[in-house]
C-alpha cells in the first residue's frame, strides 16, 4: 500500500497552489504516493488554467475522503471551499487567506489523527495573514504541537548538506535567553538523536551550538548561558549515551570539515541554523516537526509573494518533503512522540 500523504495548499495568494499542482503532475510522486491536497479546488483550478498546468481531476469534500483501506485515484483534492477563487489576489496579504490556510492545516491534522492519511506535508503560510485572522500561533510548528496535544517537540530542518534542530524557533531574539533551560536543550538533543537514528538507520553524531559569540568565551560575552545552561545540557546528554560535542562557537560550527562529521547541529535560535542551511540547500531542505503523534514535514521556504502565480516557483522542496514524509510513514512511528495529555 502506498503511503497516503496529506498536502496543505498553504496561503492561497502565495506559491502554494502552484507547487501543489506541480507536485500532482510529478511522475515519481504519483508512482510511490497517494497525494491528498487539502485546500480550495476552485483556486487550484484557476491557477492551473492560468499557468497551463494539469487540472485536478478528483475533488471531494472532507467527509467524502475515502478510508485508508481504499486505494485512491490520482490527484485527489479535499475541497474546503473557503474562498471565491475570483476574489483571491496573488501576492497580497489578507486575513481571509490566513484563515483559509489555517483551516486547510486544521482539517489535515484531523485526518492524520483519525488515521485517514499517513502523514501531513505543508505548503507555506503567511504569518502576518495568520495573525490578521486572529489565529494565535506563530507558525505551522506551533499549530501542530498544540492541535496534537504534544508535550515535547521541536523543529528540524534537514538536507543532504546540513541538518539543524532548534531549541527556540519563532520568537524574537530578546526572548531567546529566557527560553533556554537545561531540560529544554536536553529534550531537543534527545529528539534530534532519535530522528537521526530513524532517518539514517544508525546512531548520529550531534553538535551543540553556543548562544553567544565565541560560545561565551568563558563568560566574557552574554550572561553565562553557556556555562549555566548549555554545557550542563551537553553533559547530561552525554551521560545518556548521546554522541554530542559543544557548545561550539556558532561562527565556526558550520565549517565544511565539521559538517562532514556531524549529522545534526542543535541550534539555540531560528536564524542560527536557518541561515547556513538555506545558503547551502534552499531548494531541497525539508522542515520536519519532531515529537508529534503524527508525521509532519514541510517545505523550507515561504510564500514567495513576489513570484506567486507567475509560473516561476520550484516544487523541489515540496517533493523532498513528501518523500521524507513517506519514508517516515513507512517506518510506522513518528519521531519522539509521547502520549497526549
Amino acid at each position: 500500500m502506498k503511503p497516503r500523504i496529506a498536502v496543505t495548499m498553504g496561503d492561497p495568494a502565495g506559491i502554494g497552489p502552484e507547487v501543489c499542482l506541480r507536485l500532482l503532475k510529478n511522475s515519481s510522486i504519483a508512482d510511490h504516493f497517494e497525494i491528498v491536497i487539502f485546500g480550495d479546488a476552485a483556486i487550484l483550478q484557476r491557477v492551473a488554467r492560468h499557468l497551463r498546468l494539469p487540472m485536478p481531476q478528483h475533488i471531494v469534500t472532507a467527509d467524502q475522503l475515502p478510508s485508508r483501506a481504499d486505494t485512491l485515484p490520482q490527484n485527489i483534492v479535499v475541497d474546503l471551499d473557503m474562498l471565491s477563487a475570483e476574489d483571491v489576489q496573488p501576492g497580497v496579504v489578507d486575513s481571509k487567506y490566513g484563515l483559509a490556510a489555517y483551516r486547510y492545516i486544521e482539517t489535515a491534522i484531523d485526518a492524520a489523527l483519525a488515521g485517514d492519511v499517513d502523514a501531513v506535508t505543508t505548503a507555506p503560510i503567511h504569518k502576518e495573514a495568520l495573525r490578521g485572522a486572529g489565529i494565535p500561533y506563530a507558525g505551522h510548528t506551533e499549530i501542530f504541537a498544540d492541535k496534537t496535544g504534544s508535550r515535547r517537540w521541536c523543529m528540524m530542518l534537514t538536507s543532504p548538506e546540513l541538518t539543524c534542530s532548534f531549541v527556540t524557533a519563532h520568537v524574537g531574539y530578546r526572548q531567546v535567553p529566557d527560553l533556554l533551560s537545561v531540560d529544554r536543550i536536553v529534550e531537543v538533543i534527545e529528539l534530534s538523536h532519535e530522528a537521526i537514528g530513524k532517518m539514517r538507520g544508525r546512531p548520529g553524531k550531534l553538535a551543540l551550538c553556543g548562544l553567544n559569540p565565541h560560545a561565551g568565551e568563558h563568560g566574557l560575552f552574554g550572561n553565562g548561558e553557556e556555562e549555566r545552561i548549555i554545557l550542563p545540557a551537553a553533559c547530561a546528554a552525554r551521560d545518556r549515551g548521546i554522541d554530542i560535542e559543544g557548545p561550539l562557537p556558532p561562527d565556526t560550527a558550520f565549517l565544511p570539515q565539521r559538517r562532514r562529521r556531524t549529522d545534526c547541529f542543535v541550534c539555540m535560535y531560528h536564524d542560527q541554523g536557518h541561515i547556513p542551511l538555506k545558503a547551502l540547500a534552499f531548494d531541497v531542505a525539508v522542515n520536519v516537526t519532531l515529537g508529534l503523534p503524527i508525521i509532519r514535514t514541510s517545505v523550507d521556504h515561504g510564500t514567495a509573494f513576489d513570484i506567486a502565480w507567475k509560473g516561476e516557483a520550484s516544487e523541489s522542496s515540496l517533493i523532498e518533503a513528501v518523500k521524507l514524509a513517506g519514508r517516515l510513514a513507512e517506518a510506522k512511528t513518528p519521531i519522539g512522540s509521547m502520549p497526549s495529555q
